[in-house]
């Protein structure tokens, strides 16, 4: 069966955990191991994974391993992989280590050029992984920012040659937070610290207003996104 073969059922968002289960239950029954987990081990990733790991437990996960992420989210990750010991938790580095960065385009380029950083480090990885895959999982949510809010549970992923499933479309930041602490879930305690959202340490402060949970990423960069998700 093709790609374009592939015709999604219609989920409802009316069930306990809105969609999310049954959207990937159907996801790695049409996918099986040609489906990665693409985490960013946030919150929502520690969500998603939770979910995973009941469906399928030894489920491929790749973290795009920047070399630039915080020490806590090192440790998260850590965590994660003593909590759920039989996925397959992969952390994918850039074919550029951070010196051979600095040597071929100057030092700091997260500064400079954080579109060209973001390039090297996260999108050449994440396509390097999904050459092998068919598909790919991804916590976005559609409260998150206006550049999320029409994202469905199955979508075409033209830049990846992919299909991106997002099962949390419909969750909000307190279902999130509800779920973690109903299950007692491990999670990166700079969440606690005023980062709802966290990615590399070169480019995310605390959010100046939870109006916007993605508003301490980039700042000042005229950058909302890093080019995974558009």
């Amino acid at each position: 069966m093709t790609q374009a073969e592939i015709k999604p059922p219609l989920f409802s968002k009316d069930t306990d955990t809105k969609g999310a289960l049954e959207v990937l239950r159907w996801a790695y029954e049409t996918y099986g191991d040609k489906l990665v987990y693409g985490c960013s081990f946030g919150i929502e990733g520690i969500v998603l994974i939770h979910l995973i790991a009941q469906v399928k437990p030894d489920a491929k996960i790749v973290f795009l391993d920047t070399d630039l992420h915080f020490k806590e989210t090192y440790e998260t990750i850590e965590r994660t992989k003593e909590r759920y010991p039989t996925l397959q938790i992969e952390l994918k580095k850039p074919t550029l280590t951070l010196e051979q960065q600095a040597s071929e385009y100057g030092d700091e380029l997260w500064k400079t050029a954080p579109n060209q950083c973001c390039n090297i480090r996260k999108i050449e990885p994440l396509q390097e992984v999904l050459q092998a895959s068919d598909a790919w999982i991804s916590g976005l949510r559609r409260e998150q920012s206006e550049t999320r809010a029409k994202t469905e549970f199955v979508n075409d992923d033209p830049r990846f040659k992919s299909t991106k499933i997002c099962p949390l479309i419909h969750w909000t930041w307190k279902d999130v937070w509800r779920y973690v602490s109903k299950y007692d879930l491990p999670y990166n305690i700079l969440h606690d610290q005023g980062y709802p959202s966290i990615g590399c340490e070169k480019c995310t402060v605390p959010a100046f207003t939870m109006d916007d949970l993605r508003s301490g990423r980039w700042q000042g960069k005229g950058k909302t996104e890093c080019g995974l998700h558009g």
